[in-house]
């Protein structure tokens, strides 16, 4: 049947704009500017640290509601978790009055957090509505692979109790790559209903100039970009390395843009190490962001070795989008390597191989023409694969098996 299109729908995620610079927030938002355009309405449930109970705005015609939260992003471990299990909970409590007297139609829940389970089911439930997950990681697998918690301990159990409401709520769990599903259904077997979704990026490039070579003196430099998420489940140790490698190599700079856990770490290279071929910038608002990245040469992504599942880091969008090589470095058997191969979009090695690595970055430092191939190729294999309008089409089919 063909979708109605006159209906609303409700979007659950953790961090959003306009208060987040996060690579998750600028996605789900522009998917629900997306589903918008198809004349849809759509509202966001997203927690805030603040002294009201609800606020809610509209941004890009977006209704945007948050809700009272304590601290769930750049604090403790302990923090962060007793605050995030709290998030159904005071979702329902403290937006009441929105959703008891907004009805939803379908419910696109964004994972991580796994907390959002209960309150999705509530969702679903009182509206007689259909849940699509959109599932980005494997927690707590992946902080159990890490050796941050033992698999058998008190703390996995009660995570996993958590994830398994967040799975049962969902009518489709949307995951991002092949080998990803594969290593889920080992997990789960045939459970869930699952579906291929792909990360995605909008292809709108701004207009204005950042001046990045300006400000920071890099004029004559071949800039390494690392944008985004500095965390263990990225391992910033592997860049940082090569860094190191190329420290002799006056064309070469290393910029980093972002936070999280690792940063300690990439300042420590800075001012204790006195690393000058190194630059660390806090998060940007995303039109900075957007900007400043069609002035560099390199994108960077890094995934922690130990991961048995296989992300798709978001930050390769915008690389693909703005024609940037990309220089990788994976877990063992991710399919993102073969991906990136096949395109000829840039160079990709295992996590733990530096040597190769190094070559890899030299390659691309030396050959201008090589930046170049591989840029364009990247703008193809974004095409192909990662649109928004092929992310929103995958989830509002949820809505033609209706009726």
């Amino acid at each position: 049947m063909e979708i109605d299109s006159k209906k609303n729908v409700a979007i659950l995620i953790d961090d959003y704009f306009p208060d987040s610079t996060k690579v998750a927030a600028k996605m789900m938002h522009e998917l629900a500017c997306e589903i918008l355009s198809k004349g849809f309405s759509v509202t966001v449930f997203t927690p805030k640290v603040m002294k009201d109970k609800m606020h809610i705005t509209m941004l890009d015609g977006v209704e945007v509601c948050q809700f009272k939260l304590g601290p769930i992003k750049n604090c403790s471990f302990v923090k962060r978790g007793i605050n995030e299990s709290l998030l159904s909970h005071n979702a329902k409590k403290y937006t009441r009055p929105l959703h008891e007297r907004k009805s939803f139609d379908l419910i696109i829940n964004y994972s991580p957090s796994i907390f959002w389970g209960d309150f999705s089911r509530y969702l679903k439930k009182k509206n007689s509505c259909k849940s699509y997950l959109i599932l980005r990681d494997f927690f707590p697998q992946w902080i159990i692979d890490n050796g941050m918690i033992k698999s058998n301990s008190l703390l996995a159990l009660y995570f996993r109790i958590f994830e398994k409401l967040n799975y049962n709520s969902a009518d489709i769990i949307g995951i991002q790559s092949p080998a990803n599903i594969a290593f889920f259904k080992t997990k789960h077997g045939e459970t869930y209903k699952t579906s291929l979704l792909y990360n995605w990026a909008n292809n709108n490039i701004p207009t204005q100039d950042y001046h990045l070579r300006e400000k920071f003196e890099l004029q004559d430099k071949v800039i390494f970009f690392y944008g985004g998420n500095i965390g263990t489940a990225q391992d910033m140790g592997n860049i940082l390395r090569l860094a190191k490698k190329l420290e002799n190599n006056s064309a070469a700079h290393f910029l980093f843009v972002g936070e999280g856990d690792e940063v300690p770490l990439v300042l420590k290279e800075i001012e204790e190490n006195k690393a000058t071929n190194i630059t660390y910038i806090k998060s940007v608002p995303q039109n900075e962001f957007k900007s400043l990245l069609k002035e560099i040469d390199v994108g960077l992504f890094t995934l922690n070795k130990h991961h048995k599942s296989h992300n798709f880091p978001g930050k390769i969008l915008g690389y693909m989008v703005n024609r940037i090589p990309i220089l990788g470095s994976v877990n063992a058997g991710n399919d993102l390597q073969d991906t990136i191969d096949h395109y000829n979009a840039g160079l990709v090695t295992v996590n733990g191989n530096d040597e190769q690595f190094l070559q890899n970055a030299l390659s691309m430092l030396e050959n201008k023409e090589l930046r170049t191939a591989m840029g364009k190729n990247a703008e193809i294999l974004y095409h192909a694969k990662f649109t928004v309008a092929a992310a929103a089409d995958e989830i509002l089919s949820i809505l033609k098996n209706e009726g």
